[in-house]
């Protein structure tokens, strides 16, 4: 059996190839479920719990009727509830990705995200005069960590907003805003694409599910999505309001479907010359392996896509190693793109074709 490798030496874009979703499945071991997909062995809630032991999860599932599925109920109670025994001028039930988990799930420069959710906010529902954040993407590493890069929030006013938010650096402000009523009482759903950098791109599109209607978006061009000192941006969902106005607000149910997080990875320049100069590989004829190696950076995953975009094999390590053997000895004829994810959250990736 003869095996011929070939690797190409130019940047390649990615297409559809990493797409991580988030469904409801019934009632029971829902924090599970939801830490399974966001960071397998660890936890991504951020919920009330510890002030409010008496009611127990703040976050579980149920049937709608409407979707005609289960969904996510994320609960919010003016009392006792606030921000994970932290912090008591406000209160917070949200999930997220962060360093624990899967570099896919956590955005990086020079990568376009898709995220796309479901929500429905109850008729009726009350927001603060300060902040009652729905949705956020927070940049982690480097001194503006805190300041949400952009946030999706509800505001009190005459008549109540829907608002979209940005932070280039440590100031907020409001590209956008609608009224909030259209989207009481109904299920909606959220795309939001953007690419990470400097010279990044924006949009969000928010449709009424039962008719497809927009009812509000935004889009920019030329925006900056990237800030010094960074490591990888990472989304957020849930309910986390200020408590300074208390007497605003209700005990909210906000029901959440259908998250889903897809990359479309773009290598950079700066990419390839840090990881790529250190990477080798090369096809072991007598084992039917690809060996990779590289000698300065740890890998974190090995992924294999088939051309039309199929994960076919992964491999994720818990300890630091910087070489490993992948095996193709089952592999049919074929162009195949293997992609590996650093500890460091950089990238490389390399075609090769099986030819036996």
């Amino acid at each position: 059996m003869k095996h011929i490798l070939i690797l190409t030496l130019i940047l390649i874009s990615i297409k559809g190839f990493s797409q991580v979703v988030l469904n409801a499945d019934g009632p029971g071991n829902t924090y599970s479920l939801i830490n399974s997909v966001l960071a397998p062995g660890y936890n991504v809630i951020e919920a009330p719990d510890c002030s409010h032991t008496a009611f127990g999860e703040h976050i579980d599932e149920i049937f709608d009727a409407e979707l005609n599925s289960n969904v996510f109920r994320f609960f919010i109670h003016t009392t006792p509830d606030n921000d994970r025994c932290i912090n008591f001028d406000r209160q917070r039930n949200e999930i997220k990705t962060y360093d624990q988990s899967p570099a896919n799930l956590l955005g990086i420069q020079n990568e376009t995200v898709i995220y796309k959710w479901k929500f429905k906010l109850k008729t009726g529902f009350q927001s603060s005069t300060n902040f009652t954040h729905i949705h956020q993407l927070k940049s982690v590493g480097g001194s503006l960590e805190d300041m949400p890069m952009y946030t999706l929030t509800t505001r009190k006013g005459t008549p109540d907003k829907l608002e979209l938010r940005y932070a280039e650096t440590n100031t907020q402000t409001t590209l956008t805003q609608t009224d909030i009523a259209p989207f009481l009482g109904t299920w909606v759903e959220v795309t939001e694409t953007i690419k990470y950098g400097t010279a990044g791109t924006y949009s969000i599109v928010i449709k009424k599910v039962s008719d497809m209607s927009t009812l509000f978006s935004y889009s920019n061009n030329s925006i900056i999505n990237w800030r010094s000192g960074a490591d990888f941006v990472r989304p957020k969902w849930g309910i986390y309001r200020s408590l300074n106005n208390a007497q605003d607000l209700r005990d909210e149910e906000v029901l959440f479907a259908n998250f889903s997080i897809q990359e479309i990875p773009t290598l950079s320049i700066e990419e390839v010359n840090e990881n790529e100069e250190n990477l080798t590989y090369y096809l072991n004829k007598t084992n039917q392996t690809l060996h990779l190696k590289n000698a300065k950076n740890s890998f974190k995953n090995v992924k294999l896509y088939s051309s039309d975009g199929k994960l076919v094999s992964v491999k994720s390590f818990e300890k630091e190693v910087n070489e490993y053997d992948l095996d193709i000895s089952n592999f049919q004829n074929g162009v195949y793109i293997f992609l590996i994810e650093y500890s460091n959250y950089k990238r490389s990736s390399k075609k090769f074709l099986v030819s036996k």
